[in-house]
């Protein structure tokens, strides 16, 4: 059923370098996106697979194209180059909000203080860059959450322009990081919600992609 439909995804944590040592990231695996991925391809749409250093495998089919980036910047830029071919936009990826304001080509020493500082600086927001676009694919957000899930979810579509956002908690069992299952809250751009139950995290990307196709055969 996404035959002729083109699906951008994007998966994994993205990696911010300090220095040849040491970097900022999350715990992010990827298999979320993974599965996504190789459901959307099953179905018969053409995938972009864009991810950051992956922990699960990368998913490979003939019709998935997948392009390794590293940091948010990185990702950013694969992103705005392969969204025009897109008819869908799913942002999956655990994108870091900050990275270090600067690159030390040599490793920090430890020295002889107590602590240490490291400035940041804010990461480019993809989402909302493609959110901003005049022309935009139909758009898919996740939010990863600890707290007031709908309300951060809702604040989070609306500002971004999603037309649909998948929301979770991580610090519910079964549902953060690195397992094998999620349980996602959907909400629309018209304030629609439908709750997921716990599932397998392929099971669960089914459902989305039910949802992504519903949506857009309703707005057809």
């Amino acid at each position: 059923d996404f035959a002729g439909q083109t699906v951008l995804l994007t998966a994994g944590p993205t990696v911010e370098d300090a220095d040849p040592a040491r970097f900022i990231s999350n715990r992010s695996t990827g298999r979320m996106g993974a599965a996504l991925a190789k459901i959307a391809a099953r179905r018969g749409a053409r995938v972009i697979f864009v991810h950051g250093p992956m922990s699960w495998p990368v998913p490979q089919a003939p019709a998935i194209r997948a392009i390794a980036v590293r940091s948010a910047e990185e990702m950013c830029n694969a992103v705005l180059a392969e969204i025009p071919h897109a008819s869908v936009a799913i942002l999956c990826a655990a994108v870091a909000d900050y990275t270090p304001v600067a690159y030390s080509r040599e490793k920090i020493k430890k020295g002889t203080a107590a602590t240490f500082s490291l400035q940041l600086k804010r990461t480019p927001d993809i989402l909302a860059t493609v959110g901003a676009l005049d022309q935009k694919p139909f758009l898919v957000g996740f939010a990863a959450e600890t707290q007031d899930l709908t309300a951060n979810a809702a604040a989070k579509l609306r500002q971004k322009h999603c037309d649909m956002l998948c929301a979770n908690d991580i610090t519910e069992p079964g549902c953060g990081f690195a397992v094998p299952t999620n349980r996602l809250t959907v909400l629309f751009a018209d304030g629609r919600r439908e709750d997921l139950p716990l599932l397998a995290k392929e099971e669960v990307a089914a459902k989305v992609l039910d949802l992504v196709r519903r949506e857009m055969n309703s707005s057809q």
